[in-house]
């Protein structure tokens, strides 16, 4: 009887030991797998179960939670919604998250590693949400918000010494906070944005790209200053006029007079097409892919943190496609930031900084857990060619193209462009601005600035770099200068 209640105890013991070992293989081995399966739904109301870490412009939130007494407690609310909508997207318990609010989920959601006290990666307790401290400036985001007063288009505007990020506006805009919750409420308004053609929910700054136009002529003329196809930017070139493209019958036209052999400072002064068509030509496909990746072009992996949509220079073409690529037309796009980008180049002596939105994450007690700073991205061109252009786009504001950017008491450099647009060019050109701004009394411009306008109730007469964008910028540049 006495073994028989040994084999018994020994047999309970055992099937107590596997239980013990069952259970720590399930919590420890497989609790990761468990958290991500989609049918646990203990994960999505710890998520929702505490109120989510806020994205802060110049030091205030513009992000809060609400609670809504609710399974899915908290719900995201937004300060100034539409303005701040390009750089925190949305947070949504039905649509998830994008922009700042997806790539810095983590810390705001409080799941982040980097929130963890030592002791509690052992209970695996979740932390308060963390905080994600922009670089924008506020009054810089409000200007761009108020020039583009609703019309289609976006402004970038980048710190050219650090790559801050100090503005990004897409237009039109949205709220974010009619997306937050769950319901029909949010499923409608979900509806209505993906259905309005105005494609509120599109962040133009950094998701769409344009023809560049006239505007890509700076990155042109740095090739070809840098390949030493110009040496002179104040001697003539060879270009004629009119100019064939070359193994075709047909002719580039110019809007400006006086393009014929035009030198490389008045072709910029005036936007002679031919002359920066015949220079891309003469630098060549080789030399003008190499240029353009200095600058930012064909990068797929750029991240601001949110990803970013490539900028595009076509790497196989024949001779006409490449002078029409180096006039900012045929396949040649970019997106907003991505010409801001060439603007501080320009202005940053050649040398060209990773542009980043977010300056550090903080626990929720605001202290520190991961720092971004500046960090160079490439040269995009030698110091020379720099000092050259700068002074070239201070000649378009001062006396070209661009005079509704000029800033009394200030150094402002740009460059105006008139994309085409549609089949036959037949749509309603885009209008370029791209500049920079320096302080009378700095040693360093403050601000690099790009806007495009597209907008479809204007006569194709009435829209352009110099009337609708330049103004916008100007306004930009003013409050960065403010300080």
């Amino acid at each position: 009887m006495i073994r028989h209640i040994r084999r018994a105890a020994a047999c309970c013991l055992l099937l107590l030991v596997a239980l013990l070992v069952n259970a720590a293989r399930i919590q420890v081995l497989q609790a990761d797998a468990l958290d991500e399966n989609p049918a646990n739904r203990r994960t999505t109301l710890a998520r929702y179960g505490q109120p989510r870490g806020d994205v802060l412009v110049d030091g205030d939130s513009v992000t809060g939670s609400k609670d809504t007494r609710q399974p899915l407690r908290y719900e995201r609310t937004y300060t100034d919604g539409p303005l701040y909508a390009p750089v925190t997207g949305y947070s949504s318990q039905v649509y998830g998250t994008t922009l700042v609010e997806a790539a810095e989920d983590p810390v705001l959601s409080g799941t982040s590693s980097l929130l963890t006290p030592l002791w509690g990666s052992l209970t695996r307790k979740r932390q308060p949400g963390g905080d994600a401290v922009t670089t924008i400036r506020a009054a810089v985001q409000r200007a761009a918000f108020r020039g583009l007063a609703g019309k289609r288009g976006a402004v970038a505007a980048v710190e050219p010494a650090s790559g801050r990020i100090l503005a990004l506006v897409s237009s039109p805009s949205y709220d974010p906070g009619r997306l937050s919750g769950t319901g029909r409420a949010v499923k409608g308004a979900w509806a209505a944005l993906n259905a309005d053609p105005g494609r509120p929910m599109l962040n133009r700054a950094i998701r769409q790209t344009y023809p560049p136009g006239s505007a890509f002529k700076i990155v042109t003329a740095a090739a070809a200053l840098d390949a030493g196809a110009v040496t002179d930017v104040d001697a003539p070139t060879t270009t004629p006029d009119p100019y064939v493209l070359p193994g075709t019958s047909t002719t580039l036209p110019n809007e400006a007079d006086g393009c014929g052999k035009a030198s490389l400072a008045y072709a910029v002064l005036v936007s002679c097409n031919t002359v920066m068509a015949h220079l891309g030509v003469k630098v060549g496909l080789a030399g003008m892919l190499e240029a353009v990746g200095r600058f930012g072009f064909n990068d797929t992996r750029l991240r601001i943190p949110s990803a970013v949509a490539k900028s595009n220079f076509d790497k196989k073409m024949g001779p006409d496609q490449l002078a029409l690529s180096s006039i900012g037309q045929f396949d040649t796009t970019a997106t907003p930031l991505q010409m801001a980008m060439v603007a501080a180049a320009v202005a940053n002596g050649g040398e060209l900084r990773h542009p980043y939105l977010v300056e550090r994450t903080t626990t929720a007690r605001g202290t520190t857990v991961a720092q971004n700073g500046p960090r160079a991205y490439h040269q995009a061109m030698n110091p020379a060619t720099a000092m050259r252009l700068q002074q070239l786009m201070v000649d378009v504001v001062e006396k070209g193209t661009g005079t509704n950017a000029a800033i009394p008491g200030a150094k402002v450099g740009g460059k105006t462009g008139t994309a085409q647009n549609g089949v036959g060019n037949r749509g309603h050109p885009y209008a370029w601005f791209i500049s920079w701004a320096q302080a009378a009394d700095a040693g360093q411009p403050a601000v690099a600035v790009a806007v495009v306008v597209e907008d479809a109730e204007a006569n194709r007469a009435d829209i352009s770099g110099g009337g609708d964008a330049a103004p916008i910028a100007k306004a930009v540049m003013e409050a960065a200068l403010a300080g």
